[in-house]
């Protein structure tokens, strides 16, 4: 006996085929009559499901009717499925379409279900369809992108669209609409303006449609002036959907006076509002000094079909209570036909406000017993804090508070208000304390981050990235970009890889400061190709990212790619600000060119019209000191025109050190502490510019006057990705877990550096006055050696190393690192030693630490 199409419908057993095998037994035969599309249309009109399913199991007459015919009946009643939000009878036409294998177009009933799943919530359903779809069209592409902004995934939304538009698929008309609702709903203006731009190009920016998204993209944003300038050009003048837009947008951003003007001049262009309107513009005379307009859209309301609306009445009892006017909101409210939640909740909060706490208390027995529940219980419960506070009835505040099980930031807000306005202060602070390990939100957790980042504490602020994701918070771009900056200072190449991939999967728009924080953090963790790759990858590149790619070539050492990079910049009519000029200038400074470096100066001044700060004559000093140009440079600092800053001078000094020039070193010391005297890596700058020389009782002198002042110097510090973890080595440091192992393994390297690679150990490099034995005692103590040795125990053969120092490494451990990337591991992680030629035909085996240096104008080195 045939099954009926009503029965499987409607058939519990029946669901989506991926979730029910039994389903792939059941038959479905097909009655020998064609068709009957448009009562099928017709009923589907009407909103019955049943009915419609009726008439669809009816309308088989045929033993193989037409496939065409059947594409139609199954997206009518797809449709119906998706308006009505009904999944599981909309899972079973999709399990009957695949049995029934009778479809014509494919794609043409994916796209209906992609779009019918998206509308009933199931997300995940509508990917897997979209994932498996051999051929898309553009609905299709929109169905999956309206899915993702209909179920508040925003970031799925614009990645999608990046996707489509790698894949050369041209947006339409309806695409715009919901990639700009994603921009909004994230408040990503940068995203907004390339798409906007986007429909200029492609022509789209006269559709009505889009216009009027484009403005509530602008509004969302906050950039009204915008919007309105959107909303000033557009074509159509009676489009209402406009004039709503503009004027809740006003509404919302608390410019009243402003969507009332609006809402005149649309009266006086002889457009009819329609519910938006009027709830938008009530909502502008909420504050008492709008009572009386208020007043004059309430007479407009009595004339319009309107005033039975129930959003347009729960406006108008809002505005009465607001302004109160709690009688006339009374009046309201009893004069409703119809109340919903709203309409309760609106009253009962009404009575609050106004200090009617009896009333309050009356209402809400009355709401009770008329059988309303408010949505969340924390609406309500917010409401009683407040009553109570407000009565000076703190027992039963507190009741209230206690008893709410999902406390919001409003619940915490008003307890606490009402303790301190009753004088319980002990009692509001102990609360207050409470909610800092209670309510974090995405923004919290950001904003500690990013303290942590800017405080230096990196390793601190991966960690509480890490407890965000253990937490099932969802990080946002801003997170994202600040915990690139610790991982950047980390040289976690590894997490840095992570987040990149993080942000991908989510379909953030690769551009503004994500990619340049990307370009970045490849650069500091000596993965220059890959801060290319990031940097070539992004089409509309801004000043900063230029900026960013020129940086991470001069710190790399790649000064004529730097100013080759540049030239390009500028063919590309952007123009370079200060921060462009001081990476260029560093670029050069760490490549030795000296006469580019000057031009550049000169071009800057000459050509750009831009006064140079005091950190672009500190960079040229070191330029010019670090090419053994000493005495250039000192009469550069006195001919400038500026009062030199304690960096310029300790630039100067850092050059003095290294090239041993005692006397201009002196002088600079001597400018460098009367400009900054409680800054205490310039003492240690000082202490070791004299210790070099031998002067020991300056030495003693300068760091006593640094004792003196509480001044104490940063400890040096290497710290090394090995895993999922950061481990960190101070100089001499014997805290790690394998402390024991890594000495063995650092004495054992050092054996076969000095045997094998002719290794002597250089101890003019320690700068302490002391026995010749206990300076190799201290140079083998020094960090990034003890990393070095732990990375060679805890990493397999062919794992590049790279390892990061908050100071400068020392000539002694430069030489140290060279000859140990000259080696390869065997098997049991020792180190072998070859000569070039071996080396040669082993390159792809071998071990080279990459060392990384935080800091580098301190000039301070490991003591």
């Amino acid at each position: 006996m045939a099954t009926s199409i009503h029965q499987f419908f409607f058939n519990p057993s029946t669901a989506h085929p991926t979730l029910k095998k039994t389903q792939r037994n059941s038959r479905l035969k097909f009655p020998r009559k064609s068709i009957k599309a448009p009562s099928l249309k017709e009923i589907c009109q009407r909103g019955s499901l049943r009915e419609a399913f009726e008439s669809l199991s009816n309308s088989f007459t045929e033993q193989n009717p037409p496939h065409f015919y059947l594409d139609e009946a199954y997206s009518l009643v797809l449709e119906l499925c998706a308006s009505k939000k009904a999944l599981s009878q909309g899972e079973q036409i999709h399990a009957h379409i695949i049995k029934s294998n009778a479809v014509y177009d494919s794609v043409f009933l994916s796209t209906k279900l992609v779009f019918m799943y998206g509308k009933c919530g199931s997300i995940s359903n509508a990917e897997e369809l979209f994932d498996r779809m051999c051929e898309r069209t553009i609905f299709t592409w929109n169905a999956m992108i309206g899915a993702y902004v209909t179920n508040g995934e925003p970031l799925g939304a614009l990645g999608l669209f990046s996707e489509m538009h790698v894949s050369g698929v041209p947006p339409d008309a309806r695409t715009f609409p919901c990639i700009l609702k994603a921009c909004g709903g994230l408040n990503d203006l940068h995203c907004g303006t390339v798409i906007h731009g986007l429909t200029i190009k492609l022509g789209f920016v006269s559709n009505v449609f889009v216009i009027n998204s484009l403005v509530d993209m602008y509004v969302k944003c906050n950039d009204l002036c915008e919007a309105m300038q959107l909303f000033d050009r557009r074509s159509e003048r009676e489009d209402v959907v406009s004039w709503n837009s503009i004027i809740s947008a006003f509404s919302a951003n608390g410019q009243s006076m402003e969507a009332l003007r609006l809402f005149r001049e649309m009266q006086e262009a002889g457009l009819t509002p329609s519910t938006y309107t009027f709830v938008a513009v009530l909502q502008a005379c909420e504050e008492p000094s709008f009572g009386k307009f208020g007043k004059e859209i309430h007479a407009t309301i009595l004339k319009s079909s309107h005033y039975f609306d129930v959003y347009v009445v729960n406006a108008l009892l809002v505005m009465y209570s607001k302004c109160g006017k709690i009688v006339e909101a009374a009046r309201i409210f009893n004069g409703m036909d119809e109340k919903d939640n709203v309409s309760w909740n609106s009253m009962l909060s009404g009575f609050v406000q106004n200090g009617l706490c009896n009333d309050a208390l009356q209402f809400y027995h009355k709401m009770l017993d008329a059988g309303k529940k408010p949505d969340k219980i924390s609406v309500v419960g917010n409401t009683f804090i407040d009553m109570y506070a407000k009565c000076s009835r703190m027992s039963y505040m507190s009741s209230v508070f206690d008893r709410i099980p999902n406390k919001d930031f409003i619940s915490w807000t008003t307890a606490i208000a009402g303790y301190a306005q009753n004088n319980c202060h002990m009692r509001a602070l102990q609360l207050f304390q409470e909610v800092q390990m209670e309510v974090k939100d995405i923004v919290s957790w950001t904003s500690m981050i990013s303290c942590y980042v800017r405080n230096g504490l990196a390793n601190e602020a991966l960690g509480l990235f890490l407890s965000i994701k253990e937490m099932g918070i969802e990080p946002d771009s801003i997170a994202l970009v600040s915990i690139l900056s610790a991982v950047a200072s980390l040289s976690a190449l590894r997490k840095g890889k992570e987040i990149h991939g993080f942000l991908v999967r989510k379909g953030f728009i690769p551009g503004g400061s994500a990619a340049s924080s990307l370009v970045d953090m490849y650069a500091r963790c000596g993965s220059l190709d890959n801060s290319y790759k990031v940097f070539n990858y992004v089409r509309d590149k801004d000043l900063v990212m230029w900026t960013s790619m020129i940086n991470a070539y001069g710190m790399h050492g790649c000064g004529k790619e730097a100013i080759d990079l540049f030239r390009r910049m500028e063919d590309e009519n952007l123009v370079p600000d200060h921060v462009t000029f001081l990476a260029l200038l560093y670029a050069c400074s760490h490549s030795g060119l000296v006469d580019e470096g000057a031009r550049i100066f000169e071009i800057m001044k000459c050509e750009y019209q831009l006064e140079p700060w005091s950190e672009h004559y500190a960079c040229l000093v070191d330029l010019l000191g670090r090419a053994n140009h000493l005495e250039e440079a000192f009469q550069f600092v006195k001919g400038m025109h500026t009062e030199p800053t304690a960096a310029v001078w300790c630039a100067l000094l850092g050059a003095c050190r290294v090239h041993s020039n005692k006397k201009l070193g002196e002088i600079a010391a001597q400018k460098l502490l009367e400009l900054d005297p409680e800054n205490p890596g310039f003492y240690v700058l000082v202490s070791n510019v004299f210790a070099a020389t031998g002067k020991w009782e300056d030495v003693e002198e300068v760091r006593m006057r640094m004792k003196g002042k509480g001044l104490k110097k940063d400890p040096a510090c290497s710290w090394i990705e090995v895993g999922n973890k950061v481990h960190t080595f101070i100089a001499r440091d014997r805290s790690h877990p394998q402390s024991d192992e890594i000495y063995q393994k650092l004495a054992q390297i050092t054996e076969i550096l000095e045997k094998e690679g002719g290794y002597v150990a250089q101890t003019k490099f320690v700068l302490h006055n002391v026995e010749e034995e206990e300076k190799i005692k201290m140079l083998y103590g020094h960090s990034e050696r003890l990393a070095i040795a732990y990375s060679l125990l805890a990493t397999t053969e062919g794992t590049p190393i790279r390892i990061t120092k908050n100071l400068r490494v020392c000539g002694d451990c430069h030489t140290f690192s060279k000859l140990v990337s000259r080696g390869q591991r065997d098997p049991k992680h020792h180190l072998v030693l070859h000569g070039k030629e071996v080396m040669k035909k082993a390159r792809g085996k071998c071990f080279a630490p990459f060392l990384k240096e935080e800091k580098k104008n301190r000039g301070e080195r490991e003591e």
